[in-house]
């Protein structure tokens, strides 16, 4: 066995987390989007892979022509949320595949996974096994109700997925079309995806202290807390009033007007939330005398009487096309037209923004199309700077980075611990 050469990070010169090495064993949504932010700011992620792949792969929708799921290719879902990564397959049932990978974990900053809990303690590789390996390691985790480690759940065994989060995280019990109805789903997977962000985000703490300590921790998040973090409204509401808020259809429990509005041809989201914006509104809406109206004049009484304030918003709102609304008040009172995907393919906005950003698709006749990233730096850009890897694609380069020999990795391939 050599000596471990010093690993290249693989950041291609971008991103403030250059540097940064991670061992991403995460599947599904939550766990690639942690890792996916952390590589669009420059870490090196290392997507470990079990044998065939990711099983998100699979998932669609598919380019015309891109490689086959059995070529190691992968559809729009993958490719989304796996960019800047690079891929190596270890099968960590073999025992060579696990002592590679504690080879790995030596000489790594992050180690992040979101399998079932115990999963990695029964294979050998829990937390205190790999911190005894890289005291300075942070190693990751998020599960749907979190680890034992960090406060052990009465639902610490349940399987769970966005839905679920959204469910008992308290979004949905605040969430739908009607006031007081039925409580209704979120339309992107934030179960998954706000959990994701409060991991980024506990792993950069984690690692700052690291750098400066030496000494690693271990990062839990729990993705019914990650909702029940961004309902706090609730949690200070009942705490207050002893009841529990209930949906509010598209208006705010505390703000009027404040929400949702028919155009003649679509809908348009408008807040007027305090006199600076309630007067310009009824200005531009030809009705100058609402903003001195005994049952209008203030913030509180536009709450109490918020039907008759919304009806008489929406009956203005409703005789103008969302573009006309846009030239009436845009720029002037917090406004903005409701976008349908084709509607944002459009607008100039997220194309100088970069976050429509054009990848290659190996195989495919056109490029996949993907969001950017919304953080933005002066020195240290970020960004998407290169596709979702193919299956296995660097493992020969990673391993070799890491100080295996070629005959070791031959004799991992041989063994059938790699791909």
């Amino acid at each position: 066995m050599t000596e471990p050469a010093a690993v290249n990070d693989g950041a291609d010169g971008f991103g403030a987390l250059q540097g940064l090495v991670v061992l991403d064993l995460t599947q599904m949504l939550a766990g690639p989007y942690a890792t996916m932010m952390l590589a669009d700011q420059g870490a090196r992620v290392i997507k470990i892979e079990p044998p065939g792949g990711d099983n998100t792969r699979r998932n669609g929708p598919h380019l015309e022509g891109a490689k086959k799921i059995e070529e190691g290719g992968f559809g729009g879902y993958f490719g989304s949320i796996n960019r800047n990564k690079q891929s190596l397959v270890l099968n960590l049932k073999k025992p060579a595949a696990k002592a590679a990978l504690l080879r790995l974990v030596r000489q790594a900053d992050v180690l992040v996974e979101n399998y079932r809990c115990g999963v990695m303690d029964r294979l050998g590789l829990g937390y205190e096994t790999l911190a005894a390996e890289n005291p300075k390691l942070v190693y990751a985790t998020l599960r749907g109700f979190g680890d034992p480690r960090s406060g052990e759940s009465p639902y610490v065994n349940w399987p769970a997925y966005d839905p679920v989060a959204q469910a008992m995280g308290g979004i949905m019990g605040i969430t739908g079309a009607t006031q007081g109805g039925p409580p209704c789903k979120v339309g992107p997977g934030v179960g998954d995806i706000v959990p994701a962000m409060f991991l980024a985000y506990g792993i950069a703490a984690a690692c700052w202290r690291s750098q400066r300590s030496g000494k690693g921790q271990f990062v839990d998040v729990a993705m019914i807390d990650g909702i029940l973090a961004i309902c706090e409204r609730i949690v200070f509401q009942y705490s207050t009033s002893a009841r529990s808020p209930v949906p509010e259809g598209n208006g705010h429990p505390l703000l009027c007007p404040f929400g949702l509005f028919p155009a003649r041809d679509g809908y348009i989201s408008l807040a007027a939330p305090n006199d600076r914006f309630w007067g310009p509104l009824v200005e531009r809406m030809g009705r100058p005398e609402l903003a001195t109206d005994p049952r209008y004049d203030s913030g509180e009484k536009r709450v109490a009487n918020r039907a008759e304030v919304d009806a008489i918003v929406g009956e203005w709102t409703a005789r103008h096309t969302k573009l006309e609304l846009a030239e009436l008040i845009g720029g002037d009172i917090p406004f903005g037209p409701v976008l349908n995907a084709a509607e944002v393919f459009a607008d100039p906005h997220f194309r100088v923004r970069r976050m429509l950003v054009e990848t290659e698709q190996p195989g495919a006749k056109s490029p996949l199309t993907i969001a950017g990233s919304p953080v933005h730096m002066s020195e240290t850009p970020g960004g998407v700077k290169r596709r979702a890897p193919l299956t296995g694609e660097h493992s020969q380069q990673t391993l070799a980075d890491f100080g295996f020999d070629p005959q070791e990795i031959a004799n991992l391939r041989a063994d059938g611990a790699i791909q």
